[in-house]
């Protein structure tokens, strides 16, 4: 079992990546493959992440999944054949017990973050418990739903900083809860999500995809343990937040410059001004 000692690298991120949704068993092993090979090329941990199920959609008709044991088994075959932590987001109780099953990382979803009963369930799983902090939270609310996992005898427990909501169709990060949530728990950047402009007439969440690398440098430069980025090898024919993925084509240069920024911004890490 993983513990966040395993992944926390004061000198380097960690990289948490993946399809927003297992779609199949054979584009799980082609994602997984392709973004394992870059991040061994640049000597960063990761963690492969799917969603087993989409409990949080726009509209009825939206796309669910394939199966939710289905779906937890590709994740588990794919981190035993590439021999990487794997992660999923839970929604209900006793998704905590079945997916801790198949999974290394329980993720609590933005929306249900304040839900007790849920991040106590996950954290008595002994799993590393990765809550998203909520649109709707300030930095300092997150100390409370840490206090829920380390409370609960599990001090394994990250936070994801993945934007606030800005107006009904817009997310905004805002960059000082970043060194604020550090004082928690260790803090990742969910890149993708933060880029997501919800709420659209037509029920399907857009997302301004351009800007992954701005919101990636800001992260890098403050500090963060830990990247999320949402991948696929096309984004336009993904069953779920197609419009905020990044291409796995654009990876391996991406982390090139996020390497080296981190790297320079580590010779000034401990001056500050005041």
């Amino acid at each position: 079992m993983i513990t966040n000692k395993d992944l926390i690298d004061k000198n380097k991120f960690f990289l948490i990546a993946g399809p927003c949704a297992i779609e199949g068993k054979e584009m799980a092993e082609e994602i997984c493959g392709k973004i394992k090979e870059i991040a061994d090329e640049f000597e960063l941990k990761f963690i492969f992440k799917g969603s087993f199920k989409k409990a949080n959609r726009s509209r009825i008709d939206s796309f669910t999944g394939i199966g939710d044991h289905k779906a937890l088994e590709i994740l588990k075959t794919v981190g035993k054949k590439y021999n990487v932590p794997t992660t999923t987001d839970i929604h209900e109780v006793e998704h905590s017990k079945i997916a801790s099953q198949y999974v290394d990382i329980l993720q609590i979803p933005a929306f249900l973050a304040r839900q007790t009963d849920l991040v106590v369930s996950a954290a008595k799983t002994g799993k590393i418990v990765n809550i998203k902090k909520g649109q709707f939270m300030s930095p300092e609310a997150m100390s409370h739903a840490v206090n829920k996992v380390t409370d609960s005898g599990n001090k394994n427990v990250m936070i994801t900083e993945r934007g606030n909501m800005f107006g009904y169709q817009d997310l905004i990060v805002d960059f000082r809860g970043i060194p604020v949530m550090k004082n928690y728990a260790p803090v990742i950047l969910d890149v993708t999500h933060s880029l997501q402009q919800p709420n659209q007439k037509a029920g399907i969440t857009g997302g301004r995809p351009e800007m992954i690398e701005t919101i990636a440098r800001a992260g890098v430069v403050n500090h963060v343990d830990g990247l999320f980025i949402e991948t696929h090898f096309d984004p336009s024919t993904a069953k779920s937040d197609g419009a905020n993925m990044l291409d796995v084509c654009h990876l391996n240069d991406l982390l090139t410059r996020l390497v080296s920024i981190r790297q320079t911004v580590n010779h000034f890490k401990h001056q500050k001004i005041l």
